[in-house]
């Protein structure tokens, strides 16, 4: 049975929202100003993306985004995150409500947003802007396909809207989980910003107990001229993280042998399953030392004053040593990395590779053009390029643990990258102060072309050797194209009707792989969908908000998951060039009440997705085949409340509280019938963030906060009885603080604290432990 949603989207239309620091965006007052005069239709913007545009007159952050949004909207101001500890872009998002990041150390570039019915391993179900520019990765969907955060640095950011769910037909299916668009500050005269960070973390697990360190260094220039504005800004990121992976081999019930190398240094601990394990070291990821640098430029020109130019360049350069150790040694004290050995009289054989390190660089530009358009009433028009390309990667991984420069592999994935076009129209009506029968349209045009190609060879050498014999091959491309439409219709004066549709003709191409002398291309694969949406709201009150939504959105498979794999004698492995699009219904109820200081949201929500596109093991044939497969259907179902208020008890104390239960189940599963019935991968029962800022003065704030994520199977059976170790996806609590102080008004420090009680938690990888910041600020 359907479970509608219940709620709201639109609220407050209080007379003045003291600073803008409401963290969901008041709809409801946004509808008071498109229909009240002609003077406040001017703050309603036609494009959905704000950008630094129509922004030459001052900061953004007052300027919301499209009023007409069918769907929920949470927000974070800069004053808000300014009071947080955020060092990296995506930890502006880490108190928004039902919405968790995966971040397993600062700077780690596979960060991936979870929201609602959509895990952290579903990374192709979000959708990541930054003024307009698509930063999402869509050339896969897993863990290592995170969005590109790195091209935006925290200090440039003025707001975050974050739209839940797939209701408008303005986005492509990818927005099955939610859209985060990212808006840029732009200058109105000249400044310069310095930016200086340090922090640190004691760490504790099995064999180690070290500290891990890193800096962060942020220096930006800006400046407007007449009709010209830039910001130009350079980052570096230099940081140590915790162990990220561990070595490690079931309890062994055979007898050691002579021959054997008896060992000590081993520790044992229970896995997910409840199994005895014996960790061996530290392996794979590693402890990873990671150097990040970055350079953004963003300029833009009035050419008239309703007719603005903008251009993007970004870039990110990235270097990182995975070191490994082992925890073994003989009975000389020399360290122990493969062969068999003898663990407390049982036989344990350690493959050669198991503690093997690694390392890498890569190399990214982001290319963006923009021209738009902006009228307070009548047509509008926004057309905006993009172009994302990694112009170098390499990966080397070593062939076996311990010192030296033996041999290895190593993979390069030079040329991979995606093109994006947008065009776009809108119409804003003339005399909103009728009160109804106005519409508001927005129709236009979207490409996109994302392509990939790795190829990996032996080497002599792993660390710096030159390529050798080749090993394997894979590529391929994607296309889609869209056409959509979607017309927010003021009914009566208290009624809204919003409806769109959306058509994506997407095809997949150039797929191939190949190991040795044996190759496999792929034909080429077409398909194409129409995905309507509608919504409808009504102002029960000035203050309370009711809406109910309805959307169908199509999420077409990966590059990664139609070719990316491996051939292994004649079966192919860890790929699906015959997957079809996940299909997904989706129906929320919101209601919005907005008080004197604050807006509650409540919101019911419902995603059914058939066809979902996930990697897991098909059990009905011999031998089992694990691969990216269509599971047959998922429903999630949940209640998301949300509260965001100023001066809530006592004057200078602004608060940001939500609590959510999401139950995502699987429906149907053909390939693995014993599913059925069982959790989804990685979504917890329950979500909770709490964020306190208490403004002591005008010069000084403390913010004390808390996360919270409940029970989660990191296995599509539930058979992970023992989550909370490593291997296990962790039910944790983690509370966080900082305090700020401006000895002067160009000048700021602030020193914060997370994971305040050391909490030892799991992504499988271990999270971080308590970590200390102090960072300096100073601006001209």
């Amino acid at each position: 049975m359907s479970l509608f949603l219940w709620a709201c989207e639109s609220a407050c239309r209080r007379k003045r929202i003291r600073h803008a620091t409401l963290a969901v965006v008041p709809i409801s007052l946004l509808q008071h100003f498109a229909y009240a005069d002609d003077k406040t239709a001017e703050v309603v913007l036609p494009s959905v993306t704000v950008t630094g545009s129509a922004q030459s007159a001052g900061s953004s952050s007052s300027r919301p985004i499209d009023p007409n949004v069918p769907a929920t909207v949470e927000t974070v101001t800069r004053k808000q995150s300014d009071n947080w500890n955020v060092v990296n872009t995506e930890d502006v998002l880490k108190y928004m409500p039902n919405l968790a990041v995966r971040k397993r150390f600062i700077g780690d570039p596979n960060s991936i947003i979870a929201v609602r019915g959509t895990s952290n391993a579903q990374s192709a179900r979000g959708l990541v802007y930054a003024d307009g520019l698509l930063l999402s990765n869509l050339l896969g969907n897993s863990w290592s396909f995170a969005p590109r955060w790195s091209m935006v640095y925290p200090d440039s950011i003025e707001r975050v809207d974050v739209i839940y769910g797939p209701y408008s037909a303005l986005y492509p299916g990818n927005s099955l989980g939610a859209t985060v668009l990212v808006t840029t500050r732009m200058p109105t005269k000249f400044e310069a910003d310095a930016d200086v960070k340090a922090f640190t973390q004691h760490f504790s697990l099995y064999g180690i107990n070290e500290n891990f360190n890193g800096t962060e260094t942020t220096a930006t220039v800006g400046n407007k001229i007449g009709k010209f504005a830039f910001r130009l800004g350079v980052n570096h990121l230099a940081n140590t993280s915790q162990p990220l992976q561990f070595a490690t081999l079931a309890q062994s019930s055979a007898p050691a042998r002579a021959g054997d190398t008896p060992v000590d240094g081993v520790y044992f601990y229970n896995n997910q399953t409840m199994r005895p394990t014996a960790v061996l070291g530290v392996n794979g990821e590693g402890i990873q030392h990671s150097v990040q640098d970055q350079f953004t430029l963003r300029a833009q020109y009035d050419f008239t004053p309703t007719v603005q130019g903008a251009f993007t360049l970004g870039y990110w350069h990235q270097t990182y040593n995975s070191r490994t150790s082992t925890f073994l040694t003989d009975a000389n004290g020399n360290p122990v990395y493969s062969g068999k050995v003898d663990i407390g009289g049982y036989e344990y054989t350690i493959p050669a590779a198991a503690l093997a390190p690694s390392l890498g660089f890569n190399e990214n530009w982001l290319y963006g053009v923009s021209l738009r358009t902006h009228q307070a009433t009548g047509w509008n028009a926004e057309a905006i390029a993009s172009y994302y390309d990694v112009t170098n990667s390499v990966a080397r991984t070593a062939s076996a643990g311990g010192p030296g420069n033996g041999p290895g592999v190593v993979t390069y994935g030079d040329g991979t990258g995606w093109k994006t076009l947008d065009l776009k129209a809108t119409w804003t009506p003339a005399s909103p102060a009728a009160g109804w029968g106005g519409h508001w349209l927005t129709f236009g045009y979207h490409y996109d072309n994302y392509f990939l190609d790795n190829e990996t060879y032996n080497t002599t050498n792993w660390r710096d050797g030159a390529a050798g014999s080749f090993a394997n091959a894979f590529a391929g491309r994607t296309r889609t194209q869209a056409l959509f439409a979607q017309d927010a219709w003021r009914v009566l004066p208290r009624w809204k009707f919003v409806y769109g549709v959306r058509y994506e003709n997407w095809s997949a191409y150039g797929g191939r792989q190949a190991v040795g002398a044996m190759g496999l291309p792929y034909p080429e694969s077409n398909d194409h969908h129409l995905s309507p949406k509608a919504s409808i709201s009504f102002d029960v009150t000035n203050d309370l908000t009711l809406r109910a939504s309805i959307g169908r959105a199509y999420r077409f498979p990966t590059v990664s998951e139609l070719f990316q794999g491996q051939i292994n004698g004649s079966s192919i492995v860890n790929n699906n060039p015959n997957l079809r699009p996940e299909d997904d219904l989706s129906k929320e109820l919101a209601a919005e009440w907005a008080r004197s200081n604050g807006l509650v949201r409540m919101s019911l929500f419902q995603d059914d997705v058939k066809n979902t596109i996930f990697s897991q093991t098909d059990t009905t044939v011999i031998p089992n085949v694990t691969s990216f497969q269509n599971i047959g259907r998922v429903r999630s179902r949940g209640v998301e409340l949300s509260y965001q208020g100023e001066d809530v008890f006592a004057r200078g104390l602004d608060l940001v509280a939500s609590v959510a239960y999401t139950q995502s189940k699987i429906v149907a599963n053909v390939q693995n019938p014993a599913s059925v019935g069982k959790y989804f991968y990685r979504i917890p029962l329950w979500r909770a963030n709490l964020a306190a800022t208490y403004h002591l003065d005008e010069r000084s704030a403390l913010t004390l906060a808390a996360r919270y994520s409940g029970r989660q199977y990191n296995t599509l059976t539930n058979t992970d009885s023992n989550p909370d170790v490593y291997g296990g996806t962790s039910t944790y609590t983690v509370a966080d603080a900082r305090f700020t102080f401006k000895p002067t008004k160009k000048s700021e420090i602030g020193v914060g604290v997370d994971n305040i009680f050391d909490a030892r938690y799991f992504v499988y990888h271990p999270y971080p432990g308590r970590t200390f910041y102090i960072d300096a600020k100073l601006r001209m």
